[in-house]
């Protein structure tokens, strides 16, 4: 098994990180599949991942519990020596206005994508750096770019981690790693379900919604040898808004 290529997906239990963990699966990869409370869903996602000809295990926790991912990355480490690629994928959003905001809503937020990021992140790199080879691929947002109204806690989070990755990138290049953020749009995930998506179609140059699996594709391609020169960039996937 430690010969095995390995990948972990964070927040793999549905919509991107579910796509990403199949497209993954066909690329040949063992797959981590994380999640943090669902775990009917998180066997579904394994489900597939077997259906796609590939192999993986599901793996229960927090990101944002810096001493609960540090001791499941730990135990996923031994038990899968050849770590290669880690998909930063769990998030949540707490939309409202700025004004209104909890300091819960916003933590929770904020925690989840961008300390989660760091939580995650950190003890996988230790093991990218000892081998030199390694792909990190964070899922930001097009809120990162284009902020949206109410949602201030979610747009920081995920402008967080594409500066976070920028200054990463720069550090590892040398190690043979490389550090890279896809920025999705309006994808049909569970995320945008009580969205006005006829409203929101209009807003589109494409005039529709992005599927998961055109996210997991760019993030396959980031993570393979054909994108070894590339590193410290965000590619949008928004269907055309500038």
């Amino acid at each position: 098994m430690n010969d095995e290529r390995t990948a972990i997906v964070t927040g793999a239990s549905r919509g991107i990180g579910r796509a990403t963990a199949v497209e993954l699966a066909k690329a040949g990869y063992f797959v981590i599949i994380n999640f943090k409370t669902n775990e009917k869903a998180a066997m579904e996602t394994l489900s597939l991942v077997q259906s796609a000809g590939g192999d993986g295990e599901i793996s229960q926790f927090d990101v944002a519990d810096n001493a609960q991912t540090k001791e499941a990355v730990k135990a996923i480490i031994e038990r899968h020596k050849n770590i290669q690629v880690l998909v930063n994928n769990a998030g949540i959003t707490a939309d409202g206005l700025f004004i209104l905001l909890g300091e819960e809503e916003w933590d929770s937020v904020v925690n989840t994508s961008l300390k989660g990021f760091y939580n995650v992140t950190k003890p996988v790199l230790r093991e990218m750096v000892r081998r030199k080879c390694g792909s990190v691929v964070s899922v930001s947002s097009l809120s990162a770019l284009l902020p949206n109204r109410g949602q201030s806690n979610y747009s920081a989070a995920k402008a967080g981690i594409i500066a976070a990755s920028r200054s990463l990138a720069t550090e590892v290049a040398r190690f043979g790693i490389r550090v890279n953020v896809v920025a999705p749009g309006l994808i049909e995930t569970d995320m945008i379900k009580d969205a006005p998506v006829a409203e929101i179609k209009k807003m589109i140059p494409m005039a529709r919604l992005g599927k998961p699996e055109e996210v997991a594709g760019v993030i396959r391609f980031l993570c393979s040898d054909d994108a070894s020169y590339i590193t410290g960039q965000v590619i949008g996937i928004n269907g055309g808004i500038c």
